[in-house]
């Protein structure tokens, strides 16, 4: 694609906020949106109502499970695309073939890794009420979690900073790559 650096064009791009369970996709997510002025997904909410349920009881998803939502949200990104905007999902996005479905065919996505050590996360989701994953899930997360590669491209990020920091690290190194905020 014209214009291109470092796998994000300098036109409409999508931003996948990815890490386990507890990492802060979804605050790190909606700040980032906010700040750009871009549209803001949740991944949870592409999630059919039986994996919700299946989660809440604390079964762990299988792949089968998770295409449907996998490819749920490559149709957000697709929308984006065609009506040319940007955006940003938050998304597990555990393991890179899942991150592959997402990113095949779509330059303009770029992921974003929240990484944290699992005592820190394990904090968050303690401390966290009326979600559907539990603590007791985290093990899974972390033994499925195949962070990115450097041929990915991804951004990757420690959280053990304050979200805003954090924010502002992700936005220092995309700055470069991305169109300015529109009027």
């Amino acid at each position: 694609m014209a214009g291109q650096t470092g796998g994000v064009s300098r036109g409409p791009a999508v931003l996948v906020v990815m890490g386990v369970s507890g990492s802060g996709k979804t605050t790190i997510g909606t700040m980032l949106a906010d700040r750009l002025g871009w549209r803001y997904a949740e991944g949870d909410d592409f999630h059919p109502e039986d994996n919700v349920r299946r989660m809440a009881a604390g079964e762990p998803l299988t792949d089968d499970d998770r295409w449907p939502w996998l490819e749920a949200i490559g149709r957000w990104i697709d929308d984006r695309r065609a009506a040319g905007e940007s955006g940003v999902v938050s998304c597990s996005a555990l393991r890179q073939k899942y991150r592959d479905v997402l990113s095949e065919g779509r330059p303009e996505v770029r992921i974003v890794f929240l990484g944290g050590s699992r005592e820190l996360i394990e904090r968050r989701l303690a401390a966290r009420r009326g979600h559907f994953m539990r603590a007791g899930m985290l093990d899974g997360q972390f033994a499925a979690l195949e962070p990115p590669d450097p041929d990915e491209g991804a951004i990757t990020v420690s959280i053990d900073a304050t979200p805003a920091e954090v924010v502002d690290e992700i936005l220092g190194r995309l700055r470069p790559q991305l169109r300015p905020r529109e009027s």
